[in-house]
């Protein structure tokens, strides 16, 4: 499959996008979500004393040792119900907005940072309540039993603004961020994969680095976001101009970047599995929309979507000419052979012509009823006489089989 083929065919198959993009999402959220869980402990700014870690690993193995295995799953149903039609919009949107911009007279990196930005607006806007969710639950020591708990506690005690609190705040972190991604993502590619074609390693290193590098330079915003998203109701402030203050009160400079390395180390992985999920997927389901373009009904009827080509075998055709050639020498044989043959039988066919009439007949055949396929043609030819006065046993019937 060519470049036009794997870019251009998908383009057009908004369900294929959709597709690829959901099942990549919740890959990319379910397989990194330990890591994500330790990056919102290292983020909180007033942490518990039995909640200050020195690293990545320290925070992970403290988790499993003093709250149980499943602790550093908490609160991923909250995700896999959000991350589906979220990244089904955001790829299949990314798509389409790329495929008009790409074509017009803008840069094509310009072209992949708009539609980034475009496609962001609605992720976040199906992901932003699910966030909410998964790091009230991902919280040392955190008040809620499930999933359901925290969401119908939430809405009595803050009310439904709470679960958009952060969602300024989000976006701004997320346009630069998926600019960045999808404009690293896409120059990476130009280098590791220049031909464009369906190539594993090249899209998660691709992946990789686009993520590391977006996630580095917007962790100062990811900080903010966890504060808005995690900070009781009595807290003053609800917008991003308080968080950047309330981060810089208590935790410095330095504080902006708390959590840098566990926020790294996870979006590295976790847009490499996301891209190459989406990429093979969108390979797959285009070569088998491609593939299945004509198939079989159980039944054995066959439904096309393709033109059908009839194919007539060689040896029909060789017969049907022979046939002509037959006919036109018999066209010219000579009237008295045709005479002869009839006089014992005044009734029979002649042949050419009527006995004792004079009448010489002319041919004209009409067009051939041919059914084409393994078993031939079959060939209705008929004569009739010059004048139309056809009388007994003038006419004839040639059926003949190839």
């Amino acid at each position: 499959m060519d470049f036009d083929d794997y870019e251009t065919l998908p383009t057009k198959n908004v369900l294929t996008h959709m597709t690829a993009g959901a099942v990549a999402g919740v890959m990319e959220h379910c397989v990194m979500y330990p890591l994500d869980s330790v990056k919102t402990r290292m983020q909180n700014l007033q942490p518990s004393p039995n909640a200050v870690y020195r690293g990545v690993g320290e925070a992970l193995f403290r988790m499993v040792k003093y709250e149980g295995v499943l602790r550093p799953v908490r609160g991923m149903s909250a995700v896999v119900l959000g991350a589906g039609p979220a990244h089904a919009l955001y790829f299949s949107c990314y798509e389409y907005v790329k495929d008009i911009l790409t074509h017009t007279s803008l840069n094509n990196h310009v072209g992949y940072g708009a539609a980034g930005c475009v496609a962001t607006l609605l992720h976040d806007g199906i992901m932003n309540p699910a966030e909410v969710v998964k790091q009230r639950l991902q919280m040392y020591n955190s008040p809620y039993k499930s999933c359901l708990d925290c969401v119908l506690k939430v809405l009595q005690t803050e009310g439904p603004s709470a679960f958009y609190r952060s969602y300024t705040t989000q976006l701004t972190m997320n346009v630069p961020f998926q600019s960045v991604h999808f404009m690293t993502y896409e120059w990476m590619q130009g280098i590791t994969n220049p031909e464009r074609h369906y190539n594993p390693k090249a899209h998660m290193v691709s992946g990789a680095i686009a993520g590391a590098f977006a996630a580095a330079i917007t962790t100062p915003l990811d900080v903010c976001k966890t504060l808005l998203n995690t900070q009781p109701q009595e807290t003053k402030g609800t917008g991003l101009i308080h968080a950047i203050r309330t981060v810089y009160e208590l935790g410095g400079m330095k504080g902006y970047f708390r959590g840098l390395q566990a926020r790294v180390l996870y979006q590295m992985p976790s847009t490499a599995i996301c891209w190459s999920m989406y990429e093979f997927f969108k390979f797959a389901l285009s070569k088998r929309t491609g593939e299945s373009a004509v198939s079989l009904e159980p039944s054995g009827g066959v439904v096309a979507s393709l033109p059908l080509h009839l194919v007539v075998p060689q040896a029909s055709l060789a017969a049907e000419n022979s046939e002509l050639t037959l006919l036109e020498k018999r066209k010219y044989d000579s009237n008295e052979n045709s005479s002869t043959s009839s006089l014992g039988n005044p009734d029979a066919w002649d042949g050419w012509g009527a006995s004792g009439t004079g009448i010489q007949s002319k041919v004209r055949e009409l067009p051939s009823m041919s059914g084409t396929g393994l078993y031939g043609a079959l060939s209705f030819n008929t004569v009739h006489g010059a004048d139309g006065n056809i009388t007994k046993g003038n006419a004839l019937l040639d059926v003949s089989h190839s």
